[in-house]
C-alpha cells in the first residue's frame, strides 16, 4: 500500500528492522568512498592509538545502512531525501547490531511543489549495546496523494 504524504501524522512513531554491520561492510565502504584512515582499517593503530581499542565501522556507513533498514517508511512515496543532519554519538564496531527509532515531528506543504509535502523526522540509531549511537533528524519529499493535502 503506498502512503502519500496526507497519510503522514505527526507524532507517530516508528522502529526499523535490525542489521549486524560485519566487517566485510566496512572494508567494502573504505573501497567504495576511499576512506582508508587507520581508524577504520588497521587494527593494530585502533587498538594502540584510539580510544576505541579496536577499529570503528565509519560513521557515514552506519548512516547509509540505516536508510536500507526496512521499515514502515519503504511505502511512503517518497520523491527525494531533502536534508539529512546526524550527530555521531557513539562508535559502532564490526559485529554489533543496529536499528533506527524514528518520530515524525513535521509535515507540511511544499512551497515550491504543490503536489508533494515535506516530512521530518527525529531519527535515533541504536545499537545492541544499548545506546543511541547516532542521532539527528532527516526530512523527506513525499507526493501528495490528491485531495486533502494539509496546509502548513
Amino acid at each position: 500500500m503506498t502512503v502519500y504524504f496526507e497519510d503522514i501524522e505527526v507524532g507517530s512513531r516508528f522502529v526499523s528492522a535490525r542489521r549486524t554491520v560485519t566487517e566485510a561492510d566496512v572494508v567494502a565502504f573504505a573501497g567504495v568512498s576511499g576512506d582508508f584512515n587507520p581508524l577504520h582499517t588497521d587494527e593494530i593503530f585502533a587498538s594502540q592509538e584510539t580510544p576505541f581499542g579496536t577499529r570503528i565501522a565509519h560513521g557515514p556507513l552506519v548512516l547509509s545502512i540505516s536508510y536500507g533498514l526496512r521499515s514502515v517508511r519503504d511505502d511512503w512515496k517518497i520523491l527525494a531525501l531533502v536534508e539529512c543532519q546526524r550527530r555521531y554519538r557513539e562508535p559502532v564496531f564490526p559485529g554489533d547490531t543496529v536499528w533506527g527509532e524514528y518520530d515524525v515531528t513535521e509535515a507540511r506543504r511544499s512551497r515550491s511543489r504543490p503536489d508533494a509535502g515535506l516530512v521530518s523526522l527525529q531519527v535515533r540509531i541504536r545499537s545492541d549495546r544499548g545506546m543511541v549511537v547516532q542521532d539527528g533528524r532527516d526530512v523527506l519529499m513525499l507526493a501528495a496523494g490528491g485531495e486533502g493535502v494539509r496546509e502548513a
